[in-house]
C-alpha cells in the first residue's frame, strides 16, 4: 500500500532518529502525535523497511522510475519513436531482472497494467495469509488435543478456501508464467454457472474442466463437513464424560457403604439427644444420582445451542471466504492511490514549477512539493496504510484462529522490567 522506496527511506530516517535518541526522548515530555509515533517507532521502522521493498518492486522513487537493476528490456522501433505508448516499443534485450520495467511508467498502458498486476498480487497475498491463519488454527487444536476441530474444522476449511480462491491463485500464476490471454473472471464465474461447458480460449492447462468440477464438488462437500459432524460428536463426547462421572460416583457410594457397615457391624439403637442411630442399610442411602442430575451438576450442554453456534460459524466462514478475499483488494486500491498522488505532486507541482526560469517560482514549487510529500504522503498515507493493514490482520487473518479464551493479555513494556530482567 505504501510502495515507494523514496518515501520509505524518509520514513526509515525518521524512525532511526527516534530509536537512536530514545533514552533522551523518553525522559522528555512530547506532544500527543509525537508521543504516539515515538511509542510505535519499531513498528514504523518495519513498515519503512517493507515500503522500501515494495517500492523497489514497483520501481518508484518519489514516483520516478530508475534503472537500478539494469537497462529496460524495451526500446523504440526506430530513432523517431516518441510515442508514449508501449505499442511503439519492442523488446530488445532480456527481461528487467527485478521489479517493474521503467518503460511502463509514463506510457498510456501504465494504469491498466498496474491495475492488473496489483490486483492479482493482492489476491495472492490475501489467500496466502488466510491459509496461514487456518494453519495456525490447526496448531491451536493440536496443542489442546482437540481432534474434533482438526478433522471437522481445519480440514474442511482448508479444502473450501483452496478449492475456490486457492485455485484462483493458481490460475493467476499460470497466466503470468504462460502469458495466456484467458479471462479469469469468465473462468471463475462459469465454474459455478456452467461447470461442464467447454473452456475454449480460457483453458490454461490440460484437464482444467475436470479439475474444476472436482474442486467445485470438494467445496460443496466441505460445507456439510463443517456443519453437521462436530455438534453430534460433541454431544457424544459429553455423554461419555457424564457416564464416566456417574460410574465414579456410584463406585464412591458403594465404597462409603462398605466402610460404614464395617464400623457398625450390629444393629444398634441408641437414643442420644432425641436422635436414633441404626446400622446403615442400602435403603438408608440416598438414591442413585440420575444421569440428568449429573449432567446438570457437572456441566450444562445444550445441543441446540451448540448446533446453532456451529451453523453461524459455518455460514460466517463460507461468506467470509468471499468477502475477506475481496477485502484484500484494499492493498491494490491504496497502493494505486499512493502512486497516483505521488505522480501528481511530482508532475503537476515540482516539474511545472521547474519549467519556469525563475528562482522564486522554483523555490515555491519545491516548498509546496516537500510540504505535500511530508503532510499527505508521509503522514496521512502512512496512517491510512497502517490502519488498513491493522484491520486486515485483526479481521481477515485472526478470525481464522483467534478465540479470545485463556489468560488475560498483558502487553510487553520496557518500563515494567526490573533490573534483574534487564
Amino acid at each position: 500500500m505504501f510502495g515507494d522506496w523514496g518515501h520509505g527511506i524518509c520514513l526509515l530516517l525518521a524512525t532511526l532518529y527516534f530509536i537512536f535518541r530514545e533514552k533522551k526522548l523518553s525522559s522528555q515530555k512530547l506532544g500527543d502525535i509525537t508521543e504516539m509515533a515515538f511509542s510505535g517507532r519499531y513498528v514504523i521502522m518495519m513498515m519503512a523497511i517493507f515500503s522500501i521493498y515494495t517500492g523497489l518492486i514497483y520501481n518508484e522513487f518519489f514516483s520516478v522510475p530508475l534503472e537500478l537493476f539494469g537497462q529496460s528490456a524495451y526500446g523504440c522501433r526506430d530513432q523517431s519513436c516518441r510515442d508514449a505508448s508501449t505499442a511503439g516499443l519492442v523488446k530488445v534485450r532480456a527481461t528487467y531482472p527485478f521489479g517493474l520495467d521503467p518503460k511502463w511508467h509514463g506510457s498510456r498502458s501504465e494504469l491498466p497494467f498496474l491495475n492488473s498486476m496489483k490486483m492479482k498480487m493482492s489476491i495472492l497475498i490475501g489467500v496466502a495469509q488466510m491459509n496461514l491463519g487456518i494453519i495456525i488454527s490447526y496448531f491451536n487444536a493440536k496443542f489442546f488435543g482437540d481432534n474434533i476441530n482438526i478433522w471437522y474444522q481445519f480440514v474442511p476449511q482448508i479444502i473450501f478456501l483452496n478449492s475456490l480462491f486457492g485455485y484462483l491463485s493458481l490460475l493467476i500464476i499460470v497466466k503470468w508464467c504462460t502469458g495466456s490471454q484467458a479471462d479469469l473472471y469468465h473462468v471463475m464465474i462459469y465454474m459455478f454457472l456452467s461447470p461442464t461447458d467447454d473452456l475454449d480460449d480460457n483453458q490454461l492447462f490440460f484437464g482444467q474442466k475436470f479439475f474444476q468440477i472436482l474442486l467445485l464438488l470438494s467445496a460443496l462437500a466441505a460445507v456439510p463437513w463443517m456443519l453437521f459432524p462436530k455438534p453430534f460428536l460433541l454431544k457424544k463426547q459429553h455423554e461419555e464424560v457424564c457416564s464416566i462421572f456417574l460410574k465414579c460416583i456410584c463406585c464412591y457410594n458403594s465404597f462409603v457403604k462398605n466402610i460404614v457397615n464395617s464400623i457398625f457391624p450390629k444393629c444398634l439403637v441408641q437414643r442420644f439427644q432425641g436422635q436414633s442411630y441404626a446400622r446403615l442399610d442400602s435403603s438408608d442411602y440416598p438414591p442413585e444420582i440420575e444421569p440428568h442430575s449429573v449432567s446438570h451438576n457437572h456441566e450444562e450442554f445444550e445441543f441446540s445451542e451448540v448446533f446453532v453456534h456451529q451453523l453461524i460459524h459455518t455460514i460466517e466462514f463460507v461468506l467470509g471466504a468471499v468477502s475477506n478475499t475481496a477485502s484484500y483488494l484494499r492493498l491494490w486500491a491504496l497502493s494505486l492511490a499512493h502512486s497516483e498522488l505521488a505522480s501528481v505532486f511530482y508532475d503537476k507541482v515540482l516539474l511545472l514549477a521547474w519549467g519556469y526560469n525563475s528562482i522564486v517560482a522554483r523555490s515555491i514549487g519545491l516548498i509546496v512539493f516537500i510540504s505535500a510529500t511530508v503532510g499527505v504522503l508521509l503522514v496521512m498515507e502512512t496512517l491510512s496504510a497502517f490502519l488498513h493493514a491493522l484491520r486486515l490482520h485483526w479481521v481477515e487473518f485472526q478470525n481464522k484462529f483467534y478465540v479470545g479464551d485463556g489468560y488475560k493479555f498483558f502487553p510487553f513494556s520496557f518500563a515494567s522490567l526490573g533490573e534483574d530482567d534487564e
